[in-house]
C-alpha cells in the first residue's frame, strides 16, 4: 500500500490529509446547486459521503474507494465482461467472419509541450503543436516514462486536485495541478493522455472560478474558447468513425430499427435532430434500395446548426445523386437554428399525408438535459405529438450529469479512461489521427469538468435514466434485433477489447465490459400496445 501512496511524499499544501488519497471535504459545501430536486436515480454510486451529520458537505472518496478506482484506471483488464452471455458472444465472432464481406460492403464508408502552468485555454491542434510530427516523441521514449507508479501517481493527483477544485481551494488546486503537468502528456500512454485532458479541464474550471458569483455559481457569460475549431471537430469525428466502432455502432443500430419498422411502407420521412454530417445515411439508402418490395420514397429533414449548412448541402447533393442511381428517390430538407418544441410541429416540419415518420437522435438529446429537466421533457412531449413510428436514441452511457462536481469528475475519469485505452489498442502513440480524436474528447471532458449552467451541454446519462425519462414522456422501448449485425460490425475493426450486451431491449457497446455507447429504439406507448 505504501507503494501506491508514494505520491504523498511530494510537497503539497498543508491542508492535504496524507491518510487519504484525496483531500478531505470542506466542512461547509461552497458549491450550492439548488433546484435539482427531480433527481431520482441514486447519486454517486461509487462515492461515500464522509461528512459530519450536522453539516452540508460535498462527497469525498475514502481510501479503499480510491484504491479500487486507481486499480481500474491503471489496468483496464480489471473490468470483467458483464453478463454471462458476453464472452460467448465474442466467441461467436470468428464463426461469423464469413459474412465479413457483406458488412464491409454495407459499412464501407467507415472505411503540446508545456512547462508548469503555462497552458493557454484556446486555439486549435496546431496552436498546441501536437500535430507536428517533429515534436512527437518516439514510442520508446514514451514507454520509458509510462510505468505503473507514474500512473498511480497521476490518478491520485487528479483526484486530489478535483476535490480541491470542488472545495474552491484554488491555492491547493494550483499546487497539485503543477505536479500533474509534470507527468501528463498528449503523447504518452493512454493514462497520461487522458490525464492531460482532465488537467486541461481542471485548469479551465479554476480560471472560471474567478468569475463565480457571490452565491458560488458561475457567471453565465464565463465560457472560454473551444479547444478545437468546428472544422477540426468534424475531421476528428470522421476519424473516430473510421477507426473505432463507437459511431458506426450507433448508426447501424438506428438504421436497423428504421428498416425493420419501414417494411411495407412506401413513403418514409426521417427527422434527424442535431444532424452535423451525413455519415449515417449511405448504408441506410443502400439497404432500402435493395428491399424485396422495392425502394421507398425517402425524405430526410435535418435539424441543424447554421454553421453546418454549407457543408451539409454539398454532402446531401452527393447522396441524392447516389440514391438516384440505386432507384431510390431521396429528398433532403434542412431547418437551421435551435431545436425547440415550436420547431417540432407538423407545420414546421411540413409533414405530408401518408408519410411514415421516424425521429432520429445520435448523441444529441443529452444536450437538452438541464438541472430541472424541463427542456428535455418539453422536447420529448413535442416529439410524441408527432406520433413517430420509431424514435431512435443513441447516447453515451455514462453518469456525467450528477449535481456534485466531484462525482461527475470521478465518473468521467473512469469513462474516458476506457475510451483512451481503446484508442491505445487501435492506434500508435505518434499517430496524428489519434491526437485529433483525443482532442475531440478533450473538448467533451473540459465541458463536463469546467462548465456549469447553460454552458455545460455534455450531460450524458445512463440507460436507466433514459428509460425513465422516455417512459414518463409516453414512450416504450422496442427490442433491438441487430446483435448479430453489431457483432459483425465490431469485428470489422479488428480489436478484441470491445464488448456487446443487451439490456432490457437496448444494445450497449463497451470497452472491456465498461459500457460506452447505448443504442435504443422507442415507440409511443399506446401505439405499441395496440
Amino acid at each position: 500500500m505504501a507503494a501506491l501512496n508514494g505520491w504523498s511524499s511530494f510537497p503539497m499544501h498543508d491542508n492535504l490529509d496524507h491518510d487519504l488519497a484525496i483531500r478531505r471535504f470542506c466542512p461547509a459545501r461552497v458549491e450550492q446547486e439548488h433546484g435539482e430536486c427531480e433527481w431520482e436515480d441514486e447519486l454517486l454510486n461509487e462515492l461515500e459521503l464522509c461528512s459530519p451529520s450536522n453539516t452540508t458537505t460535498i462527497p469525498c472518496l475514502p481510501a479503499p474507494e480510491v484504491d479500487k478506482f486507481v486499480d481500474s484506471c491503471i489496468n483496464m483488464d480489471h473490468y470483467e465482461i458483464e453478463g454471462s452471455n458476453l464472452q460467448h458472444d465474442f466467441d461467436l465472432f470468428q464463426e461469423e467472419t464469413e459474412t465479413f464481406s457483406l458488412v464491409n460492403n454495407v459499412y464501407g464508408d467507415a472505411s503540446m509541450m508545456i512547462e508548469g502552468d503555462g497552458l493557454e485555454m484556446s486555439g486549435s491542434f496546431e496552436d498546441f503543436g501536437v500535430l507536428d510530427p517533429e515534436m512527437v516523441p518516439s514510442v520508446q521514449e514514451e514507454v520509458s516514462h509510462g510505468d505503473l507508479n507514474q500512473g498511480l501517481h497521476l490518478v491520485h493527483l487528479l483526484l486530489a486536485c478535483a476535490e480541491a477544485v470542488g472545495c474552491r481551494d484554488t491555492l491547493l488546486a494550483d499546487s497539485i495541478l503543477n505536479q500533474i503537468w509534470v507527468s501528463a502528456s498528449p503523447w504518452g500512454d493512454s493514462l497520461q493522455r487522458v490525464s492531460y485532458c482532465f488537467a486541461t479541464g481542471l485548469k479551465s474550471r479554476l480560471s472560471l472560478l474567478h468569475n463565480a458569483n457571490a452565491n458560488g455559481t458561475f457567471t453565465n457569460g464565463a465560457k472560454e474558447k473551444p479547444l478545437i475549431t468546428r472544422e477540426e471537430k468534424s475531421e476528428a469525428f470522421q476519424l473516430l468513425y473510421q477507426t473505432t466502432p463507437y459511431i458506426a455502432f450507433g448508426f447501424m443500430a438506428a438504421n436497423e430499427a428504421i428498416c425493420q419498422a419501414a417494411k411495407g411502407k412506401d413513403s418514409l420521412h426521417i427527422m434527424d435532430i442535431g444532424m452535423e454530417n451525413t455519415l449515417q445515411w449511405p448504408s441506410l439508402i443502400r439497404t432500402l434500395a435493395s428491399r424485396p418490395e422495392g425502394p421507398p420514397n425517402l425524405r430526410i429533414t435535418g435539424l441543424i446548426s447554421e454553421h453546418y449548412l454549407s457543408e451539409l448541402e454539398v454532402s446531401m447533393k452527393i447522396l441524392v445523386d447516389d440514391a438516384s442511381t440505386l432507384g431510390l428517390t431521396l429528398e433532403f430538407n434542412m431547418i437551421s437554428g435551435p431545436v425547440t418544441p415550436s420547431v417540432l410541429t407538423k407545420e414546421s416540419l411540413n409533414l405530408r399525408e401518408g408519410e411514415t415518420l421516424f425521429v432520429n437522435s445520435i448523441m444529441h438529446l443529452h444536450e437538452f438535459v438541464k438541472e430541472s429537466r424541463g427542456t428535455l421533457k418539453a422536447i420529448l412531449q413535442a416529439i410524441k405529438k408527432l406520433r413517430p413510428t420509431v424514435l431512435t436514441v443513441v447516447e453515451q452511457d455514462a453518469n456525467h450529469n450528477g449535481p456534485f462536481f466531484l462525482g461527475r469528475f470521478v465518473e468521467s475519469l473512469h469513462y474516458y479512461s476506457a475510451i483512451f485505452d481503446s484508442l491505445e489498442a487501435s492506434l500508435t502513440r505518434n499517430s496524428a489521427q489519434r491526437m485529433k480524436i483525443e482532442f475531440l474528447f478533450a473538448e467533451e471532458i473540459r465541458n463536463i469538468v469546467a462548465f456549469e449552467g447553460a454552458n455545460r451541454v455534455e450531460r450524458h446519462e445512463r440507460i436507466d435514466q433514459w428509460r425513465r425519462q422516455l417512459g414518463r414522456a409516453g414512450f416504450q422501448v422496442m427490442g433491438m434485433k441487430c446483435m448479430s449485425q453489431a457483432k459483425m460490425l465490431v469485428s470489422v475493426y479488428g480489436c478484441d477489447g470491445y464488448t456487446l450486451s443487451s439490456e432490457k431491449g437496448c444494445l450497449l457497446l463497451g470497452w472491456k465490459g465498461r459500457p460506452i455507447i447505448l443504442a435504443s429504439a422507442w415507440q409511443v406507448h399506446n401505439v405499441l400496445s395496440t
